[in-house]
């Protein structure tokens, strides 16, 4: 959706399509008709952002070949779509019945990361509205912190290195800018705001920063004001936020229903201790409260005791859209998790599914119109 600032900048807020699991062209345009199309209508909006995911196949086939790019964007603009961010986190196979690590692989010490990623950048280029200022990737937070050393840090560093020359060469061949946004995670090389200032030091702050997803941050039981105000006197721009909230519980009991097998949940209490999923919290009996990297739809709270961090994400959004100027123009929400969801939560048709979404941009569109953001 096309949004306006109180200070006439134009704001993106889209949806994050890796809640899907096409991984081939035609299969990503039936879902625009299955998901896109409805949940347009439902939110009345002219157009609907989407923040699209292209696994790593379809990535380098569209980046090969500028007649499918081409369709793609037809499809979408016959459709009253839109694309300014692509999530190019999961390389492939994201919503196959076991994710868990091997979401983090190939990691930035790959080539193979830096192909797909400037792939990305490529389509994009070729995706942007025309009176789009830019556009975003978000990509993994380096890599996994186990294992980590000097050499892969400095491999890292050439990859990172060689992203900022391709990015400049696909704005010198289209014209069009497209950044890169690292996303802290909980158990990554970089998972707080301090890891992002350190391990990104030095990159290029004209085309790479940071993606800020909301989840995370309450995951590490960071406040919003202090991690902006990092990133600001560091000079690391805040590229892409995702809009995401976490579960929270002072009652650890009462999350069993959400230890499931696809994703990980990596847990963290407000006294420092870590789990990397719900099954390892529980069988060392972590003391509470905790929050888990589970994300939650938005809109829709979750049965007491559990809560959720949505006043993480309503303190982020007063940092970063309440003020004189935004600090971010590209606003995804990202709940890749509806699938999972304990089954009485969980949506059983493609109509249930699309509902949910839009309850979800509902919300956001109505917390960014409370800070006088124009809709």
């Amino acid at each position: 959706m096309r949004l306006t600032h109180p200070s006439g900048t134009p704001l993106h807020l889209s949806y994050c399509t890796n809640v899907h699991p096409a991984e081939d062209l035609d299969g990503i345009i039936a879902q625009l008709d299955t998901y896109a199309v409805p949940i347009r209508a439902r939110l009345g909006t002219d157009v609907l952002g989407l923040g699209l995911w292209l696994a790593a196949p379809v990535a380098a086939a569209l980046a090969a070949d500028a007649a499918p790019r081409a369709r793609l964007r037809r499809e979408l603009a016959a459709r009253g779509l839109e694309v300014v961010t692509l999530n190019g986190f999961p390389y492939r196979s994201f919503q196959a019945p076991v994710v868990k690590h091997a979401v983090y692989h190939p990691d930035w010490t790959t080539p193979d990361r830096l192909a797909y990623t400037l792939d990305l950048a490529r389509v994009l280029a070729d995706l942007l509205p025309d009176d789009a200022a830019r556009g975003s990737i978000s990509t993994l937070p380096l890599a996994w912190r186990d294992p980590w050393d000097a050499a892969m840090a400095d491999l890292t560093a050439h990859r990172l290195a060689e992203l900022s020359k391709g990015l400049t060469a696909v704005e010198s061949a289209t014209g069009r800018v497209v950044r890169v946004a690292f996303e802290p995670e909980p158990g990554c090389v970089v998972e707080t705001t301090a890891q992002a200032v350190e391990k990104l030091a030095g990159v290029d702050g004209e085309r790479l920063g940071v993606c800020l997803d909301l989840a995370h941050l309450a995951c590490g039981w960071e406040t919003p004001a202090d991690a902006v105000a990092a990133y600001g006197r560091a000079g690391l721009p805040i590229v892409k936020v995702q809009l995401s909230a976490a579960l929270e519980s002072a009652d650890p009991d009462a999350l069993r229903e959400y230890d499931e097998p696809r994703f990980l949940h990596q847990t963290r209490n407000d006294a420092g201790d870590a789990a990397d999923d719900l099954a390892e919290a529980f069988e060392r009996e972590l003391p509470g409260p905790w929050r888990v990297h589970y994300h939650v739809p938005l809109h829709a709270a979750p049965a007491p005791p559990l809560t959720t961090t949505i006043p993480v994400l309503r303190a982020a959004l007063a940092e970063l859209a309440g003020g004189p100027e935004p600090l971010c123009d590209h606003f995804d929400v990202e709940t890749y998790t509806w699938g999972v969801l304990p089954p009485a939560l969980r949506p059983q048709t493609p109509e249930r599914l699309a509902e949910g979404i839009a309850g979800e941009l509902d919300f956001a569109r109505a917390e960014l119109r409370d800070l006088g953001v124009r809709t």
